[in-house]
């Protein structure tokens, strides 16, 4: 009995060391097991180990569902716990993953008194210079007060230290956001096939959506497609998009797509082998979140020069239309865009952003497979 006794200590132990991980929330990664009453100094953390399985740096706070700061009443995106990161104030845990393998790290957070707040989310070890996710946090597009992120690397090592830092320098240390609900989610890369020669065109692979998420997750502008969270695509707008599942939005096809949030600043784009003078029929879903986004939509897509915009018209309520570009390739290799013509917002007066829905893409030479 004493034996049992030991060894559930040893499992139970809140040390800071590396945990091996399946997809999902990181241990405590909700922050629900906080600091012990001698480890705060009213919301403030006191020593670097006091938050069970996070290591912390500099102004870090333990914040709890419906505290008050002055006249402003603090939201906690889940559960009743989150971490709120002041000037210069970081969090930081160890993982054990499968080196080689890319990562899309998810997390919630909540603005509170800075307006132009924004956080930086790295990995350690990392070989490639300035890699790191700066995310703005100036725009919020959920009604609900809080967004969630997401951020992606390669792992260089059997173990890897995930960081999220508040770089702020705000008169007031303490305002900076709320963190909640880090995850951690494996992404594979899809392959392309003589079926269709976009790679991730429904966009099943992407980053980790929490259950309980109803607001989905946006993924951060100029990201790249080497370390995209949506794998094979680049965000190479200004604004974010966002990434939605069925379980909370109409999807037009399988369980994901993308919303692209904010008109001409919400664009994906991905780059296709092709061959100069064949015919390409590129097809793709337009429609609706079902998330109270009315009015006319638009998207616009480009296939190298050529073009095409399908109008939308949405009651809010889901529903999509489908849509067909036809064009010769001109070179080996021509970029596929997609972006909203129209800024749109939600119609609950909560001055939300939101955008059509843009789904199942493919690409097929019409000399090599005829269509249905």
């Amino acid at each position: 009995m004493q034996k049992v006794n030991l060894l559930l200590l040893i499992l139970c132990a809140t040390s800071y060391s590396a945990t091996s991980l399946i997809d999902g929330l990181l241990p405590n990664g909700g922050f629900e097991n906080g600091p012990k009453p001698s480890q705060l100094k009213g919301t403030v953390v006191t020593s670097k180990t006091a938050i069970p399985r996070w290591e912390i740096s500099g102004y870090v706070e333990y914040i709890e569902s419906g505290h008050k700061q002055g006249d402003m009443l603090l939201v906690v995106p889940e559960g009743a716990y989150a971490v709120r990161l002041g000037n210069e104030a970081s969090i930081k845990q160890k993982v054990k993953v499968v080196k080689g393998t890319f990562y899309s790290v998810t997390f919630s957070a909540a603005r509170t008194c800075a307006q132009e707040e924004k956080l930086n989310v790295s990995v350690s070890p990392n070989s490639e210079t300035h890699d790191w996710g700066i995310l703005p946090m100036q725009t919020m597009y959920s009604s609900n007060g809080w967004d969630s992120y997401c951020w992606s690397f390669q792992a260089e090592a059997p173990e890897i230290e995930i960081s999220i830092h508040n770089p702020g320098v705000d008169e007031d240390p303490a305002c900076g956001p709320l963190i909640d609900s880090v995850a951690l989610k494996a992404l594979y890369i899809p392959r392309r096939t003589n079926a269709n020669l976009v790679k991730n065109g429904n966009f099943e692979e992407g980053p980790y959506v929490p259950p309980k998420t109803s607001w989905g997750v946006l993924i951060p502008p100029h990201v790249e497609d080497d370390h995209s969270p949506l794998p094979g695509w680049i965000i190479e707008s200004l604004k974010a998009v966002k990434y939605v599942d069925s379980d909370h939005f109409a999807v037009p096809e399988g369980k994901h797509a993308v919303e692209l949030l904010a008109g001409k600043e919400s664009a994906i784009a991905q780059v296709v082998s092709t061959q100069p003078g064949k015919v390409y029929v590129l097809t793709f879903a337009v429609g609706d979140a079902k998330n109270s986004c009315e009015g006319s939509m638009a998207v616009e897509a480009y296939a190298g020069k050529a073009s095409v915009t399908v109008p939308y018209t949405s009651m809010g309520k889901g529903g999509h239309v489908r849509a067909k570009l036809r064009f010769t390739a001109t070179s080996a290799h021509t970029r596929l865009t997609f972006l909203s013509s129209y800024y749109n917002m939600q119609s609950d007066h909560s001055g939300s952003l939101c955008g059509p829905v843009i789904d199942d893409v493919r690409l097929v030479s019409v000399r090599s497979r005829k269509l249905a």
